[in-house]
């Protein structure tokens, strides 16, 4: 097997394994918004792997996912995930190679702006003030979640290197 060949199952089963620990930690020990938004982490990871239609649709299908859960604002989860997605696999053509200093930047942005799509995709009746759920929450969440993909990055490196 081949180093490229190798990375990409290991990129793969590295995404499996994100989307389901978000769904164990959000749901089945009910940390919900304390938990980190792993389901956008992998997301963004998949997006860079895929190409433009599939990122959307993989976008698409994780906020479906998301909205399930979701009893207000049903939709806008999707809205933001398909943009979010689609975003991530336009980055792949702009920028080439993930730098150490790129990754966390490229996953603090991709979080921040879905966290303001989906403050956007809201109804009105249901979201927070601006300054309050996409300023500063959505920066500290971008931040959080930033910070463990760089642990992340690290932890898969070591792995695909042995």
């Amino acid at each position: 097997m081949n180093r490229t060949a190798g990375r990409g199952q290991l990129v793969w089963v590295s995404v499996f394994m994100l989307f389901t620990l978000h769904f164990v930690l959000h749901i089945g020990l009910s940390y919900g918004r304390e938990a980190p938004d792993l389901l956008t982490l992998g997301l963004l990871i998949a997006a860079r792997e895929l190409s433009l239609a599939r990122a959307s649709g993989l976008g698409l299908v994780a906020g479906l996912l998301e909205d399930a859960m979701s009893l207000l604002a049903f939709g806008a989860n999707s809205v933001a995930m398909t943009v979010v997605a689609t975003g991530g696999s336009v980055t792949r053509d702009l920028f080439v190679g993930d730098s150490r200093l790129f990754f966390p930047a490229y996953i603090f942005a991709g979080k921040w702006a879905r966290d303001l799509i989906h403050w956007l995709a809201m109804g009105p009746e249901v979201r927070q003030p601006f300054m309050e759920q996409a300023v500063v929450e959505g920066s500290l969440g971008a931040l959080y979640l930033a910070g463990i993909a760089v642990v992340f990055s690290t932890a898969l490196g070591s792995w695909s290197q042995k």
